[in-house]
């Protein structure tokens, strides 16, 4: 059981009776009380479920950025928190938390608006946390910054650094992909098996200059030790 089913608050099980939808991918809530309430749903230590709900394509397009399914949000984010999140908080510092949740409303309106968002059936289990996929299976993303490494990012461009530590140390996650803008990176928690997992960036890779797959799990190198490529990071933090 998940964390935050564990640790719930009381004023927050009740939250679905403020609920009243409108649309199969459409639910509002009532009053702001309830919005607030929602937001303080305790996902794990040090993680509410509020910092997952910012949305820019909510903000510019008028859309309130509300889940389908309070109880599956719940279960995918307290996933996503203990299993990844607080590990690289714990090891690495503040984690500061650039995109998340998007209901699928949101989600498909940044699909047809091209703000880069995958269809609502790719999603699924990944931006759009409470809706599971074809599989049946839960599973949810976040978009993340290590603060700690933006100054070294800036300084050396290379993110290979932190995707070869969090290959080291995280294991519960699908597939990381990595940006640009302060090296920030989705990652995520899924319920379902997973074949291969693979690590990619939408940048090159300074060391080969080229763009793509850093690693996938299948390769032989995978699970060798890659502390060589991080170390003197990791002692300058």
């Amino acid at each position: 059981m998940p964390w935050a089913v564990a640790q719930r608050f009381g004023d927050c099980t009740t939250l679905l009776d403020s609920f009243q939808p409108i649309h199969p991918w459409i639910v509002t809530v009532v009053t702001v009380n309830s919005l607030e309430q929602l937001g303080r749903t305790r996902l794990s230590p040090n993680f509410f479920l509020r910092d997952f709900l910012h949305s820019e394509i909510a903000q510019v397009e008028g859309i309130t950025n509300i889940p389908v399914d309070r109880d599956l949000l719940v279960e995918s984010g307290g996933n996503l928190c203990t299993e990844v999140l607080e590990p690289i908080q714990t090891a690495l510092g503040k984690v500061s938390i650039r995109s998340a949740y998007r209901s699928p409303t949101i989600n498909q309106v940044g699909n047809d608006k091209g703000y880069n968002c995958a269809k609502n059936e790719y999603n699924f289990s990944r931006h759009i946390w409470d809706v599971r996929d074809a599989d049946g299976h839960l599973g949810a993303t976040a978009c993340v910054v290590v603060n700690a490494f933006v100054e070294f990012y800036e300084a050396t461009g290379d993110w290979t650094v932190l995707a070869w530590w969090l290959c080291d140390h995280i294991t519960t996650f699908r597939e990381i992909t990595f940006y640009p803008q302060l090296a920030a990176f989705n990652i995520n928690w899924y319920a379902g098996p997973v074949s291969e997992v693979k690590i990619s960036a939408q940048m090159p890779n300074p060391h080969t200059g080229k763009k793509g797959i850093l690693a996938r799990s299948t390769d032989p190198h995978y699970s060798t030790d890659h502390s060589a490529h991080y170390q003197e990071w990791l002692s300058s933090i």
